[in-house]
């Protein structure tokens, strides 16, 4: 094999120096969505980063159109075939190096979102993928689906141990292809929370909160069931759910289940105690909103969740969590970051907060570790995570000169496995 000149070594190595130019492929806002939101945020950090735009191709549910930013150049509407052909004409015209996927399985159209797979099918350009979910046990479909997504990227991102193992043991996926970069979050000074409490109005009180898209998957009813017992020790306490129904549950069901939260308030007596901010929160909200609380509660009821956006904010603000057993919540949560208790267990909710919040050593323990672990999960670290696995998916037009310096066409070290968190109520 003929050895590559100097000049030619030098030229790509200079070329894989140079930052990646991005094109992200995913939701965006104005639309209101966990995805697009961290599409959001992943691109204005590398943005930051490369001091260059990088620019989006959008998707919109079906029968939506939004008023994008200029930063949109297309949009793909979910459900129709052909958008997908025309986005990915427009992409490989575009001038970008790499194209970031932001994956959710029900964002794209098809079964499991399988008209994904025939975009990238049409791609020149290298892809790497951030999933979203990764489900244990999956069907022929989604095994199918998934690892046909896997196989056409160049690298796969996901945001957690759990579903770095998943996809490796359940989808045989080849672990090299995978890298782990933690959900980001903001950079948020450990502050107390007088202010936060002031500008809510609620001053002097014990807050106890929980935020996001609202819908039936968020077990909030187990949690309004924990209140009256917790109530009655702590005169102080009140409650206060930030957030908006999701919108599509609202176009399936209406108003209908934050309604029959309300109703139990008010049947168990402690409506004036429980608050629902009821619309969609800006970051610095979420900011206040979190730097305000005493105890965040998650008592999702989807043991598969791998990722969740709002324990990530709520660990980064340094505040004490309790959430249900996800597989997200237990590997976040390990080492004294937090509190998980067993699913649709009023009881165990009641005890774990009542239990915190009678304990300062424990309280102040837990807020510590969550704190320094969370800095690693700022944008900023992110963004480098990021840049990371897109110099090295861009490698793939460099791969012969790569290999002759011995170096892997993709990196991802294996990080040791959390100890289990602290677990209350389990009997």
């Amino acid at each position: 094999m003929l050895a590559a000149s100097p000049r030619i070594i030098r030229s790509s190595l200079a070329k894989l120096r140079d930052f990646p130019r991005v094109l992200y492929l995913g939701s965006f806002p104005p639309r209101e969505c966990g995805i697009a939101t961290f599409t959001r945020d992943v691109k204005s950090s590398l943005d930051a980063r490369a001091g260059a735009r990088g620019h989006v191709v959008a998707i919109n549910e079906p029968g939506e159109r939004h008023a994008y930013p200029s930063d949109v150049i297309g949009a793909i509407d979910r459900d129709d075939p052909d958008s997908y052909s025309h986005a990915a004409a427009l992409i490989n015209a575009h001038p970008a190096d790499v194209v970031n996927l932001q994956h959710e399985y029900g964002l794209f159209g098809g079964e499991r979102g399988a008209m994904v797979l025939e975009l990238l099918s049409r791609l020149t350009k290298p892809v790497i993928a951030t999933l979203h979910t990764v489900l244990p046990q999956p069907d022929a479909v989604l095994r199918r689906v998934t690892r046909e997504l896997c196989n056409r990227a160049s690298g796969v991102v996901v945001l957690s141990e759990t579903a770095r193992h998943l996809l490796q043991q359940q989808y045989g996926i080849d672990p090299r292809k995978l890298r782990v970069v933690l959900h980001g979050t903001p950079d948020v000074p450990l502050r107390a929370s007088r202010h936060f409490k002031r500008q809510l109005g609620l001053p002097d009180r014990t807050i106890i909160s929980t935020f996001g898209l609202i819908g039936p998957d968020k077990g909030i009813e187990y949690l309004i069931e924990a209140l009256p017992a917790l109530f009655r020790r702590y005169r102080d306490a009140v409650y206060v759910l930030f957030g908006e129904t999701h919108p599509g549950v609202r176009r399936h069901s209406g108003e209908r289940y934050r309604e029959s939260l309300i109703q139990r308030a008010y049947d168990l007596g402690i409506a004036d105690r429980v608050f629902f901010e009821n619309r969609y929160l800006a970051d610095e909200e979420i900011v206040s909103a979190l730097l305000a609380t005493d105890v965040y509660v998650s008592p999702s009821l989807d043991p598969n969740q791998v990722v969740s956006g709002t324990l990530s904010y709520a660990v980064a603000c340094g505040r004490v969590v309790v959430a249900t057993a996800t597989a997200y919540a237990r590997e976040l949560l390990a080492d004294g970051r937090g509190i998980v208790v067993p699913f649709r267990d009023s009881v165990a909710l009641s005890d774990a907060i009542q239990g915190v919040l009678s304990d300062q050593r424990l309280r102040s323990s837990i807020e510590v570790a969550a704190y320094r672990f969370a800095r690693r999960m700022t944008w900023r670290h992110v963004a480098r995570d990021y840049e990371d696995a897109l110099r090295l998916t861009r490698q793939l037009d460099c791969t012969r000169i790569v290999r002759s310096f011995g170096r892997p066409s993709v990196l991802l070290p294996a990080t040791p496995r959390a100890r289990e968190p602290l677990t209350i109520g389990t009997g």
